[in-house]
């Protein structure tokens, strides 16, 4: 996830244990089982939590939201006091707490792309959304400056950020490339750059004559009047980070990784992290107060969701029972021990979860532990698809290079959501991040499918559908 946005989980990391600031952190690839076992109905599941976990001097009020939402949650804005805050869902839905002021929502609007990135105005009145294709979308205050909608993008847009006065906006792409509207000002991008690793998000200046660039190893790019307070590339982060915020005086930034350890440098301060929770869960964002004294971790996976199609889209019968079926087990950690979980034994279960999955549609698929012998099952008595096609809600995604063994054949998850740029979200057990071996069912993405080596790790060698 990401992303600085979602987002989700991005199988591709072997398990490792590193020290780091007094802090263990966890990684963990995901791996294909061994042996046949015999699958169960299962009970729903819900993480505890209100979404926003809260740290420092910040709301804990809970957003009211409807008992499931359409589609997952991966950004949001503080209001301009730090008492209250928005966050919106892929398909545009706007949800408030605290003195944060609703002012709309695109919850009924058909979108060609996911919306991962989202500004508030000075006023406190108003806020944009921005769409993995590059589009804009305006409520309340908020003017409507131009957007890149209409124009195809090297890269997805990964995060936006308003100028102080609130007349201008940068969007970003995860290449580093930088689109100004309004007032905003173009200082620089790492769009004819070579990065190690994607940017995942950004952050301007007080002043409005600067920004900063994270990317998901945790290197700073620097633009303007932004200064550099140093990063994180050399450290090699086990898991990726996928936002940032800048101190109000603009002395400093904190970053998050996605499973929730935080980092404060310059004059930031951290608070706390996810790493003194007793129950680990895949953010997507951090979200600062405003202050400086506080922040919110945005956990896309403490809502139910529907996973409403967000077109209209032919399926294959079953489909939808697979997507709640998938969509019932998003948690953290579904049973306490090094890969254990409900589907079979203590071992590498992404293929366990996702054959579990199909028969909970009526497919008459065995419980399958290694992911090329899915791929192998689809193709005797279903359908293999190419990377490049369109999926189904309820296909499976294989990842890797091929079927052939597990260094080939890496991970599967079940397809939930489709928009029409081509963007999918998927649901995918034996997920990360996850901490002391604790995988767990989790969300990935938004994500286009031809970047899935960038955002993920691994490319897409398939999909499938029975």
């Amino acid at each position: 996830m990401r992303r600085g946005v979602g987002v989700g989980a991005r199988p591709g990391w072997l398990a490792a244990v590193i020290a780091l600031v007094a802090l263990v952190l966890l990684a963990a690839m995901v791996w294909p089982g061994a042996s046949p076992v015999g699958a169960t109905p299962l009970s729903s599941h819900a993480y505890p939590n209100t979404g926003m976990i809260g740290f420092g001097n910040v709301d804990l009020t809970t957003a009211s939201l409807p008992t499931a939402l359409n589609s997952p949650i991966f950004t949001g804005v503080a209001s301009p006091d730090g008492k209250g805050y928005l966050v919106a869902s892929a398909d545009g839905g706007v949800f408030a707490s605290g003195d944060a002021r609703y002012e709309g929502s695109l919850g009924n609007l058909m979108l060609n792309g996911p919306i991962v990135a989202m500004a508030g105005t000075p006023s406190g009145a108003g806020y944009w959304l921005g769409a993995l294709d590059g589009g804009i979308f305006t409520f309340g205050d908020a003017q409507f400056y131009g957007s890149m909608g209409a124009v195809r993008l090297n890269q997805p847009i990964v995060g936006m950020a308003a100028t102080p006065t609130g007349k201008g906006y940068w969007m970003v792409a995860s290449d580093g490339g930088i689109f100004t509207f309004g007032d905003a000002q173009f200082y620089g991008s790492t769009g004819g750059l070579t990065l190690n690793q994607p940017i995942v998000g950004m952050a301007a200046t007080p002043s409005g004559t600067g920004y900063w660039l994270v990317a998901a190893d945790g290197g700073i790019f620097t633009f303007g009047d932004a200064a550099f307070q140093g990063s994180l590339a050399q450290v090699n982060l086990p898991v990726p980070v996928v936002g940032m915020f800048a101190s109000p005086d603009g002395g400093g930034y904190t970053m998050t990784t996605a499973n929730g350890v935080v980092f404060a440098l310059g004059d930031a301060h951290a608070y706390g992290g996810l790493t003194l929770n007793p129950t680990a869960t895949p953010v997507s964002a951090i979200i600062g107060n405003g202050r400086g004294d506080g922040y919110w971790l945005l956990d896309p996976e403490a809502w139910p969701y529907a996973f409403s199609n967000p077109i209209p889209q032919d399926t294959f019968p079953g489909a939808d029972a697979i997507v709640s079926a998938a969509g019932s087990q998003i948690e953290p950690d579904p049973v306490p021990g090094y890969d254990c979980n409900p589907y079979g034994p203590c071992e590498q279960w992404c293929s366990l979860f996702a054959s579990w999955a199909w028969q909970q549609g009526g497919v008459a698929i065995p419980s399958i532990p290694f992911t090329g012998d899915m791929y192998g099952w689809a193709a005797r008595y279903g359908t293999v698809l190419p990377p490049t096609a369109t999926p189904f809600p309820g296909d499976a995604v294989l990842y890797g290079t091929g079927p052939q063994s597990t260094a080939t054949s890496v991970h599967v998850g079940i397809v939930t959501q489709v928009w029409p740029d081509g963007a999918l979200i998927e649901v995918s057990g034996n997920s990360g991040p996850g901490r002391d071996g604790s995988l767990s069912v989790v969300i990935n993405g938004p994500y286009l499918p031809a970047d899935s080596l960038a955002f993920n790790g691994t490319p897409i060698y398939a999909f499938i559908r029975p």
